[in-house]
């Protein structure tokens, strides 16, 4: 599992340790990825007309407890600053678990042909049929 996250808890009601500690009992392997720069940086806000305007807000980045996540259950710490580095955060990823996919492909055929075939002959046959008396023109 990808965990993408600047790592500050601020609507959780389980403690990421915690909800670490019971990815780890399943079995899941979690690579964090700490997002943001250290200190403020510029933050889109709308205003109340609706404009978007940059403002630059203070940004907190939890590294200790993504670290602990990472290392809990088996994964790796990164720290993406822009998305050159986490582009290649996730080529590096992406190389560490490769994993293979097994496709079933179902092929389903039902000819419907016969449907449209049937009373194309049937009118085929009747025209056919409708030459050889009196109606074999139409006036």
């Amino acid at each position: 599992m990808i965990l993408l996250t600047d790592g500050v808890n601020n609507t959780g009601k389980i403690s990421p340790i915690a909800a670490a500690e019971a990815a780890k009992a399943l079995g899941v392997k979690i690579y964090t990825i700490g997002v943001g720069v250290r200190g403020d940086a510029p933050v889109p806000v709308k205003d109340e007309f609706g404009n978007t305007q940059l403002v630059m807000a203070k940004v907190d980045v939890d590294e200790k407890t993504l670290q602990a996540i990472a290392t809990m259950t088996g994964g790796t710490f990164y720290r993406a600053t822009d998305t050159g580095s986490l582009q290649s955060i996730y080529a590096q990823i992406n190389r560490l678990e490769t994993s293979a996919q097994t496709i079933k492909r179902f092929e389903h055929y039902q000819e419907l042909y016969a449907w449209a075939l049937i009373p194309a002959l049937s009118a085929l046959g009747l025209g056919l049929g409708l030459q050889q008396t009196r109606f074999r023109r139409l006036p």
